[in-house]
């Protein structure tokens, strides 16, 4: 996906960076683009805002699909995907949103359009999903990022 590429090269990192780096890199990058260093041209505060904003926006993002994320929340998402059924799902440049039963919502991120066609038609949405989609794309989960917001 465009955005998780863009995100990365951002930050300056690769896509098997760790929690500790990407912490690490925002951190170096919030020192040089925090507005408040920026008081003598209003328009170069303006400017570090933003970038500022898109820093802080790709790390918070990048965190959430970090493997350390993923993994410290697997036992949960194992849990859904096979116990919980979908409730609805919404699709928009490809990513897919998932609803679930229990309460937990996921993003899939590269999902083709065929794909997604696919999972309106099959005779079971949830069989199509445990089997093409859960543990084939890049996911996040929306509950996490409600939480901590």
């Amino acid at each position: 996906m465009k955005k998780i590429v863009d995100y990365r090269k951002l930050l300056g990192v690769n896509k098997d960076a760790e929690l500790q780096e990407l912490k690490t890199v925002y951190r170096s990058l919030m020192k040089t683009w925090h507005p408040d260093k920026f008081q003598d041209s209003a328009e170069a505060k303006l400017e570090a805002e933003e970038k500022s904003k898109t820093i802080i926006e790709a790390y918070h993002f990048l965190v959430s699909i970090a493997p350390e994320t993923l993994q410290q929340s697997a036992e949960e998402y194992g849990n859904t995907t096979a116990g919980s059924g979908i409730l609805d799902f919404e699709y928009k440049q490809q990513v897919l949103k998932i609803y679930f039963a229990d309460g937990n919502t996921y993003e899939y991120f590269d999902v083709p359009k065929e794909v997604y066609r696919k999972l309106i038609n099959a005779d079971s949405p949830g069989r199509f999903a445990r089997r093409h989609i859960f543990n084939n794309y890049v996911y996040r989960s929306i509950n996490k990022l409600v939480a901590s917001a």
